[in-house]
């Protein structure tokens, strides 16, 4: 099965009515000589690295690499009964903002695509599971999920520093908003659909953290890629299509990435990172560890 396109899984899960995660199971096993059975077993231990760590560090605060970030979370979590977007979508961003606050503090984290973006996924998967998904749905989700973002890799990019925080948070939140589909029983189109429609939202989104270090912006973008991929994963499931397909969207952003300039990819140099208050951390930061 010589798959190129996201597309072509959709098509071949449609006429042949098999579920969606098989069908990227069958292409994984052809592809990579990997069996289904321990692709599963894999894709598990994954999502249980997840359930681990935010059970770990629910409630916590972090001490990051220099220390611009490690509260937020918990400031969320004091929030949550409050939240005007509803405890759902709050809680996503919460759960998200808490990995990324891990990986900022070299916690345990797993890079869904990447270590940057590495809170929104579990942001939203253990948001479905709190809510009652089974355990099952969720890692078929995440299978889907890792067709998803193989395709981005092939058609476009998954890194900051080649195409800007597209590939990552923009990625993250397809993946993930493809995974949520699937998870609570969408169609295959739908899990397309939500995929191409929240990797469009992001379309553009620069690399810029402040003085190179993956806490900001970075840590809060997990948050709204949760957020994002739950709400077009709704709209997906509502009917909600994506005019321009998958593929064409993922091609796009890999073109975008290639016309950003390099101050906007993953250097430190441009966006937020350009800015008079970043100046003045980095130049603190810098006395305080004489880089």
């Amino acid at each position: 099965m010589n798959v190129n396109s996201f597309s072509e899984l959709v098509e071949i899960a449609e006429k042949t009515n098999v579920s969606l995660d098989k069908v990227v199971l069958h292409w994984e096993m052809l592809d990579t000589g990997e069996a289904p059975e321990k692709i599963i077993e894999e894709t598990s231990k994954l999502l249980a690295v997840m359930e681990e760590e935010y059970k770990l560090n629910e409630g916590k605060t972090f001490k990051t690499l220099v220390g611009l970030t490690g509260t937020n979370s918990k400031k969320m979590l004091d929030h949550l009964t409050n939240a005007l977007i509803g405890k759902t979508a709050f809680t996503a961003a919460m759960i998200a903002v808490n990995m990324a606050e891990s990986n900022a503090a070299m916690g345990r984290i797993v890079a869904c695509p990447t270590g940057g973006s590495s809170g929104v996924m579990p942001g939203v998967l253990l948001t479905l599971e709190k809510i009652g998904v089974e355990r099952q749905k969720l890692v078929s989700g995440l299978i889907v999920a890792g067709a998803i973002g193989k395709i981005i890799s092939k058609r476009a990019s998954l890194s900051g520093a080649e195409s800007g925080c597209q590939a990552e948070i923009g990625s993250a939140t397809a993946m993930a908003a493809g995974a949520a589909v699937h998870a609570t029983g969408g169609t295959p189109k739908q899990v397309a659909n939500a995929a191409a429609l929240s990797l469009k939202s992001l379309m553009g989104l620069v690399c810029d953290p402040v003085g190179g270090f993956v806490e900001v912006p970075c840590v809060k973008r997990n948050a709204s890629g949760a957020v994002i991929a739950l709400l077009f994963s709704d709209m997906a499931k509502a009917g909600v299509e994506s005019v321009i397909p998958f593929d064409e969207v993922a091609e796009a952003m890999g073109k975008v990435g290639r016309m950003m300039p390099e101050s906007l990819r993953e250097t430190g140099k441009g966006g937020i990172a350009d800015t008079p208050t970043a100046k003045m951390i980095v130049q603190k930061l810098s006395n305080r560890f004489k880089l």
